[in-house]
């Protein structure tokens, strides 16, 4: 029985290591009040965040995405006749960052869009401490939007990135081959995205539309209207802006077989199914567990002990089962 318990206890610390580079990624799988219930119960401690969460002066938005099977069917954008802008679709960790009179003061993961951690000690090393164009006399504040990314030559670039912005020595951070690329400002103060980026180029960042993204990872392209009023006028969810879209290759998965399923039930009653896995090799990185949510995405993919499955890394991070082969 003792020995049932640690086997259970080391799938919910696995589950809560993989949750926390999720969320350092900004691809979340469970709200900040689970992680905090199930870390409690496991007394797990996230050693490399350097700072708490906070707020974002602004939210930072996912985005809607289109595969490329599928676009001429699904493009949200296709009734809009004005001018669109296509960027690459960076594969780093999303930041942002916080300036007052054109003084860096704050940088934040992404985490869930509303909140991140604080990682101002390292970012700093990467990014304009000062700018020096007049924005927001009336409201000092800016929140500047952008992706910390590795060259493509490293193995597992994005998880390089993601896990360098929460080391604790920011002597080691120093030391990491690392570029941070600016895609967003807010509040807007020009009539189109474009002329911001512009603006953000000669100012000393890196943008999306002007750097040589080439030697950086993508996962695909990003589609947005370029008027910036047009572009609010459109409207949001509560999980993207509906003026913007990215386009995604297709992900080829890796099939395997479902060997067992292992359920973390901690005393909040919140139940945490983790699928156990024959060892598969999947981009470099041999996976023997991958999150299945719940019962229902469980019921939903008809999944049953020695079933084939097709599994793939979400962001190249997280272990998941996208379909039941047999």
């Amino acid at each position: 029985m003792e020995k049932q318990g640690d086997t259970r206890m080391d799938s919910l610390i696995d589950l809560l290591k993989e949750a926390s580079m999720a969320y350092y990624m900004g691809e979340p799988f469970i709200s900040d009040r689970e992680f905090d219930k199930l870390a409690s119960i496991a007394n797990y401690k996230d050693v490399g965040t350097m700072g708490g969460r906070i707020e974002h002066m602004f939210p930072m938005y996912s985005l809607q995405k289109v595969f490329e099977n599928e676009h001429a069917e699904k493009n949200p954008l296709a009734e809009y006749s004005g001018k669109t802008i296509w960027t690459p679709k960076l594969d780093g960790a999303a930041v942002s960052l916080v300036y007052c009179s054109g003084q860096f003061i704050k940088g934040l993961t992404r985490g869930d869009g509303k909140k991140g951690l604080d990682i101002t000690d390292n970012i700093k090393n990467i990014v304009p401490l000062k700018y020096d164009f007049e924005y927001g006399r009336d409201f000092p504040y800016s929140q500047i939007t952008g992706e910390v990314v590795a060259p493509r030559s490293i193995k597992n670039s994005r998880n390089y990135a993601a896990g360098a912005l929460n080391l604790k020595d920011s002597n080691e951070f120093k030391e990491r081959d690392l570029t941070f690329i600016a895609y967003g400002i807010q509040p807007a103060n020009v009539d189109t995205w474009s002329e911001e980026m512009k603006r953000l180029n000669d100012a000393g960042f890196n943008t999306i539309i002007d750097s040589e993204w080439h030697e950086f990872p993508t996962d695909g392209m990003v589609c947005r209207i370029d008027c910036q009023i047009e572009f609010d006028g459109w409207g949001y969810t509560s999980h993207h802006p509906k003026a913007a879209y990215a386009l995604k290759r297709i992900q080829k998965g890796v099939e395997t077989r479902l060997v067992d399923v292992v359920w973390n039930v901690g005393k909040s009653g919140v139940v945490a199914p983790v699928g156990i896995l024959e060892p598969v090799d999947i981009d470099g990185a041999i996976v023997s567990k991958a999150t299945l949510h719940n019962m229902a995405y469980i019921n939903s993919l008809n999944l049953e002990i020695g079933c084939r499955v097709e599994v793939i890394r979400s962001g190249e991070i997280i272990p998941r089962i996208v379909r039941r082969v047999y």
